[in-house]
């Protein structure tokens, strides 16, 4: 079982003006302790979750590129992209972009989008439900297209593209891993048995089930279930004891799970990446 770290809330104690430095000092430590990825949320504004709209919250894909300079080894992730956010070509390009600049550690995490009132805010268009699953589909399409090298003309219901160049070539090759994220049964457990390299599902929402879900959908399209990297999003609180962690990582690694990535309570003070990475990561190793 690997271990992530997902960052959802740029509140540092000491402020934006000190933001930048904390960021980097909590990058290198969850590098350093054995982070398998280090990864932020795609959204514009903070989210109702963790706390109101007016939060501070960083773009995902530039802090992205400012964490990859700040480490060496964990891969690189958003979790999770909405697919309307960027246009499908656009977002093939920043994704390869970091791919090329962290040397091959750029994950794209996508999936439907949700965000309503972000979208509004900042005057992105919010397409209805069912087509934020078309435009999902269509963009993993072209990004895997790019990704290929094929620049024959792309036409979609949503989305055109003349000559999808990709110029430099990922380093992850085939292409950097996809991750599409959310337990959806119908359609996105579908898109991931379809398309993706990796899911990522919410821990305590019925993941055996979801498990099971996925399985149908990869026997349907004739995908090997074992192929796909399953990720399950889960809150790490140090406070509780390392224990209870490896206890809920192990129940985890038996349904089937290859990872955990979630926030970290505490994570300004980089101690409890240190106690996650001298007395959970080693121990969850090899379950």
């Amino acid at each position: 079982m690997k271990i992530g770290l997902q960052i959802p809330n740029f509140t540092s104690p000491r402020g934006p003006g000190a933001l930048g430095r904390e960021l980097a000092t909590v990058a290198r430590t969850a590098d350093d302790a054995g982070f398998e990825f280090i990864a932020v949320m795609d959204h514009f504004f903070q989210i109702p979750v963790v706390g109101p709209a007016e939060m501070e919250m960083l773009e995902g894909y530039t802090t992205l590129g400012y964490v990859a300079a700040c480490t060496s080894h964990a891969s690189l992730l958003t979790v999770i992209t909405g697919a309307f956010y960027r246009e499908p070509g656009i977002l093939a390009k920043i994704a390869t972009t970091l791919d090329v600049l962290s040397d091959g550690r750029a994950w794209l995490g996508i999936g439907a989008g949700w965000n309503e009132e972000e979208s509004r805010g900042l005057g992105v268009p919010f397409p209805p439900l069912a087509e934020r699953f078309e435009r999902l589909e269509e963009t993993v399409q072209i990004c895997l297209q790019m990704w290929r090298g094929d620049e024959s003309p792309y036409h979609g219901k949503h989305h055109q593209l003349e000559r999808p160049l990709n110029s430099p070539q990922s380093l992850s090759r085939p292409h950097p891993p996809i991750m599409i994220g959310g337990g959806g049964e119908k359609k996105t457990l579908r898109l991931v048995a379809q398309y993706a390299d990796a899911c990522n599902l919410f821990a305590g929402r019925d993941e055996a089930r979801k498990l099971d879900i996925l399985r149908q959908h990869c026997d349907a399209v004739g995908r090997d279930y074992d192929s796909i990297y399953k990720t399950v999003l889960y809150s790490f609180d140090t406070s509780r004891g390392a224990q209870p962690i490896i206890d809920d990582l192990g129940r985890l690694a038996r349904l089937g799970f290859d990872a955990a990535i979630g926030q970290v309570a505490g994570v300004w003070d980089v101690a409890p990446l240190e106690v996650i990475g001298s007395d959970i990561i080693p121990v969850v190793a090899d379950l």
